[in-house]
């Protein structure tokens, strides 16, 4: 995480981005061995929240994401103690409910911004406890805070906040090619509280397969910069996972639509396909920026009767967010 310090006449404001990640399945949903869930997730570029936060007389908000933002700060505050309020500018926000993390990173965002303000020495971690995110994954935490590659060892019985337990670089010439349906979300807040509550006991001998896939197959692959395992690892990984999530999001796949681009992109001998999250935005591991470009042409030719798709090439954000803390006296220059 990048983090410039200002000491001088105190922090007048404080500037944070950070960017979106993909989270691409979990490894054990019924705790065999005492901690529950586990997960995978990569950082990327293209889609990032960024704001500037400084004190003001009331809680006030503008900008995408607004709404949430301001919850988010008011509840923190409220917790610090905070006197007066708070006035947040929103530059730009990762779009809600489509598998990229959005909530998470708000509320992280805002969180250290408002602590910055209060002079608070919080971990992104605190801040996670206090806005109660990262229940059941720590990979949003992560990726806040290191970005990569990043694997998290679920939830003990203390309930705390999941560790990030390994964390890799993640090759800079491999890209991601996302595929996003504009006509859906994918399930959140109560709705998916019930889907976790409905979902049937995760098999023991599953999540050791799994758990195997990660620790000697996709680890060592990034780490060695072979695509081969790491994509067979993941496609296997979500196919596992997302059969089980399927009785709550209708199938493999959220989208039909995602679902069947991802096939093609399959057909075409590139195995590393899923969905992040709850979807119903979709993901293919390509090995380079000419396979990417190829691959999207193609993609684009073949499904561009369907409006409400959308494919963007991207890669992993090898860095954790970006915060800067201004003086006084600059911030009160830059608004006059």
């Amino acid at each position: 995480m990048t983090q410039r310090r200002h000491h001088q006449s105190g922090c007048g404001r404080v500037l944070v981005d950070t960017q979106a990640r993909l989270h691409l399945g979990f490894l054990d949903m019924s705790g065999t061995l005492g901690r529950r869930f586990g997960s995978l997730g990569l950082s990327i570029a293209g889609f990032h929240t960024e704001l500037c936060a400084h004190r003001a007389a009331d809680f006030s908000a503008q900008g995408a994401g607004a709404e949430r933002a301001l919850r988010y700060a008011r509840e923190i505050a409220g917790q610090l103690g905070l006197r007066g309020g708070l006035r947040l500018e929103l530059r730009s926000a990762i779009p809600d409910h489509l598998g990229l993390g959005s909530g998470t990173q708000m509320a992280l965002a805002v969180g250290r911004a408002v602590a910055a303000l209060c002079d608070r020495a919080m971990s992104t971690r605190d801040v996670a406890a206090c806005l109660r995110r990262g229940g059941r994954s720590g990979i949003g935490i992560g990726a806040f805070d290191q970005g990569g590659f990043l694997v998290d060892s679920g939830v003990g019985e203390d309930g705390a906040v999941p560790p990030v337990t390994a964390r890799l670089a993640f090759p800079d010439e491999w890209r991601v090619l996302l595929v996003m349906d504009a006509r859906g979300q994918g399930l959140h807040g109560a709705r998916e509280l019930d889907a976790f509550r409905r979902l049937p006991p995760f098999p023991r001998e599953v999540s050791a397969h799994l758990c195997h896939l990660t620790l000697m197959q996709i680890l060592p692959g990034v780490q060695e910069r072979r695509l081969q395992p790491v994509a067979d690892g993941i496609a296997e990984l979500q196919r596992r996972v997302g059969d089980h999530f399927a009785p709550a999001q209708g199938g493999r796949f959220t989208s039909t639509a995602v679902a069947d681009a991802l096939a093609w992109i399959e057909s075409l001998g590139f195995t590393g396909i899923g969905q992040s999250s709850w979807g119903p935005t979709g993901f293919a591991l390509l090995p380079s920026e000419a396979d990417a470009q190829s691959v999207l042409r193609m993609t684009r030719q073949r499904f561009g009767d369907l409006s409400s798709l959308r494919f963007v090439v991207t890669r992993a954000h090898n860095q954790g967010s970006r915060i800067e803390l201004q003086p006084q006296f600059d911030a009160l220059k830059e608004m006059h």
